[in-house]
């Protein structure tokens, strides 16, 4: 049976899905004869009980996929724990209760790596998710994320509620949030150097300022693959057991930054502030349990994955300054 015949007609509630990740699932649904409805931040407050179930209860959706999140980089993580902690937990738990109660056929949680312990074998298998405690600067959200597995598992339990654990690594690609303060390692990198070369923001153009010592070593998921892989996911997994999303490639910053150098044409001084944290020291994925559950591999590859981002940014700069400016 082919995705379009499982997910035709069937509404689904995507929260997030006017964000990075949510644009591509939301247009993927589409594809496949669904009937995606976008839920932005400003439309319902998750984190308010009462709001959530009216509004669950006026919609009936048949599916529900939670991707909305609150989230940022080593910056953003550091100076919101606790509201990062409340956000993320009370979201999931108001949706995934008014989810049961209003009968959703299905329920997607979109999960994240920050809920992996700060030293965890490489590759990262699921089975470890709970044998050790997060990295300092991302554990207030990482934990309220990880929480919301052990909920559908207990929901599954007692109540036959069919609610699923996505895993997806750093994700990256076009139409990424590019805030230096906000954003992640890639969009905040593209962005600083693209200044240095192309002479906006005020950047120096011959010195690019990067955090850490570039030691640490990441895996990056185009979005394109990381939204593939949560239709498969909806469509052919129904089980309590965590399913990683990832590429299987590993880089370390030091060879991520000098490869965006390159692909910027930047040939400046690029300076390492050792006093900023590196945050998590190592992060690949065990990809086995996708291809085998069902059947996701990431097919974007890394440096072309790249590229495409960089060439988005450079063509909608000014639009986003133009926004940022107010």
């Amino acid at each position: 049976m082919s995705d379009r015949t499982v997910l035709s007609g069937k509404r689904v509630l995507v929260t997030g899905g006017a964000g990075f990740l949510g644009r591509e699932v939301c247009s993927r649904l589409e594809d496949q004869g669904a009937e995606p409805v976008v839920l932005r931040s400003a439309q319902v407050d998750l984190t308010r009980q009462a709001d959530t179930e009216e509004y669950l209860a006026d919609l009936r959706p048949d599916i529900v996929i939670h991707l909305a999140a609150e989230v940022g980089g080593i910056g953003a993580n550091r100076d919101n724990p606790g509201r990062y902690f409340y956000a993320n937990a009370t979201m999931g738990i108001h949706l995934i209760e008014a989810a049961r109660v209003v009968g959703v056929e299905k329920f997607v949680q979109i999960g994240t790596v920050c809920a992996y312990p700060k030293f965890t074998p490489i590759p990262f298998r699921e089975e470890t998710i709970w044998d050790g405690y997060p990295e300092e600067t991302n554990a207030p959200y990482g934990v309220a994320k990880k929480s919301l597995l052990v909920m559908l598992e207990a929901y599954r339990q007692q109540y036959g509620f069919n609610g699923i654990y996505l895993l997806p690594v750093n994700l990256y690609g076009p139409g990424d949030n590019f805030d230096l303060h906000s954003s992640h390692v890639i969009p905040a990198l593209i962005r600083k150097f693209t200044a240095a070369v192309d002479g906006v923001d005020g950047a120096a153009a011959d010195v690019v300022e990067v955090w850490g010592t570039g030691a640490a070593s990441r895996e990056f998921l185009h979005v394109a693959d990381a939204a593939r892989g949560i239709l498969m996911g909806t469509v052919g997994y129904g089980d309590t057991d965590p399913v990683n999303l990832g590429s299987a490639h590993e880089i370390t910053i030091k060879d991520l930054v000098e490869l965006i150098a390159r692909l910027t044409g930047f040939q400046g001084e690029i300076r390492w502030d050792s006093s900023k944290p590196d945050g998590q020291p190592r992060r690949k994925l065990d990809t086995e349990r996708a291809k085998e559950r069902f059947g996701f591999e990431s097919a974007i590859g890394f440096e072309e994955g790249l590229g495409e981002t960089i060439a988005w940014w450079r063509s909608n700069r000014d639009r986003v300054h133009a926004q940022e400016r107010g």
